[in-house]
């Protein structure tokens, strides 16, 4: 719980792209930057000016440790993601992790155990589900207004890795894991189209696609690109198309739930506005300002930075005693490595593979 003497406190350790998000996110929902760790006491410090904390930690250690930092945000590499998240867990500090939550089940099975047994509020930032048009797709499909669901797909595609000469940190299976592009984003689109369909994805079939690098440059042992085929526990079936290498996609995950008397899309590059489809007639329906999470009046576009600030509003309310609907945990980290493993055990085998049931934040949805 925090002191009614204080704002919230949120240290971030990490400090690239997802670290200045979440810093940018605690400020606008309300928190207070105490601290951000870097890779060094330099790189902290350049960090904490950048950012404006109001300090630098001496190490990620330091800034689990320390009484000023109520909420730790895990924004580094993802090898230190489970060993970081365990320590702040032992500290009995609400713990933000960006995914994977860990690179293999059993460490994500151990910090999901681990978290349902102290009393901190644990999240990992699964942000689609924030959107208000994304809440208003979840909501006409619990409503009954599509009639049962039979098929849900789509993609999630992007170009930064599409030339031979791009390189990044997660290429490296040590530090980013076995998987790297249905890893980093399918895990996002298969989060979403669960939350927004009540469905979970049981039975998948996938294949991999890694390309060729430059003249001298082995090949990534990571996937560039998947694609997936699936049935759930509810009697639909889909798929799903996942890249890194897609040229003009920056950021464009799109997702199309089809019923038997209505369907809806969503696009994450025009996230504002939800597709209904029929067989009479089909309706653009615009946000909202009614619709939860809408900050700011229709025709003003809200965006990502505006679902990262409701996502950790969210965090800060669980962490004094409310909770938020949907707000994703641990053990939503935890099946999205499991559906992960099963990604990577299909495109191995060659063959169907079972997906475990897991416990997550979709037993509270809606029935």
């Amino acid at each position: 719980m925090f002191s009614v003497a204080h704002l919230p406190r949120s240290g971030i350790i990490g400090a690239g792209f997802i670290g200045e998000v979440h810093a940018r996110a605690v400020r606008a929902a309300g928190g207070v930057l105490a601290a951000v760790a870097g890779r060094d006491a330099r790189s902290a410090q350049a960090a904490a000016t950048r950012l404006m904390a109001q300090r630098a930690a001496a190490s990620a250690e330091d800034l689990i440790d320390a009484d000023d930092v109520d909420v730790v945000h895990i924004c580094t590499p993802n090898h230190l993601h489970a060993p970081l998240a365990e320590r702040a867990l032992a500290a009995g500090k609400h713990v933000i992790c960006e995914k994977p939550l860990a690179t293999d089940v059993t460490s994500s099975r151990r910090l999901a155990e681990l978290a349902a047994r102290v009393p901190v509020t644990t999240a990992v930032p699964f942000v689609y589900r924030f959107y208000p048009t994304v809440r208003d797709a979840r909501d006409r499909v619990h409503r009954g207004d599509l009639g049962t669901v039979r098929l849900m797909h789509g993609s999630y595609l992007q170009d930064w890795l599409s030339r031979t000469e791009d390189h990044d940190w997660r290429l490296d299976p040590a530090l980013g894991g076995g998987s790297r592009a249905f890893g980093d984003i399918g895990v996002h689109w298969c989060d979403v189209v669960e939350f927004t369909t009540g469905h979970r994805i049981t039975r998948l079939a996938a294949r991999m696609l890694t390309v060729p690098r430059g003249p001298g440059r082995p090949p990534p042992s990571t996937e560039d690109a998947a694609t997936v085929l699936f049935a759930t526990d509810r009697g639909a079936i889909g798929s799903v198309v996942v890249s890194q290498v897609s040229p003009g996609r920056k950021n464009r995950l799109w997702f199309s739930v089809d019923g038997a008397q209505s369907s809806l899309q969503f696009d994450q590059e025009l996230p504002d506005t939800l597709w209904v489809g029929g067989r009479e007639q089909n309706t653009v329906v615009h946000r909202g300002a009614e619709l939860r999470y809408s900050i700011v009046p229709a025709g003003h576009p809200q965006g990502y930075l505006d679902c990262f600030t409701a996502f950790v509003a969210d965090v800060y309310a669980a962490a004094t005693g409310e909770r938020p609907d949907g707000l994703p945990t641990f053990d939503d980290g935890l099946r999205a490595a499991v559906v992960t493993d099963a990604v990577l055990t299909s495109a191995a085998t060659g063959g169907w593979v079972e997906v475990p049931a897991e416990r997550s934040s979709l037993e509270e949805a809606p029935p």
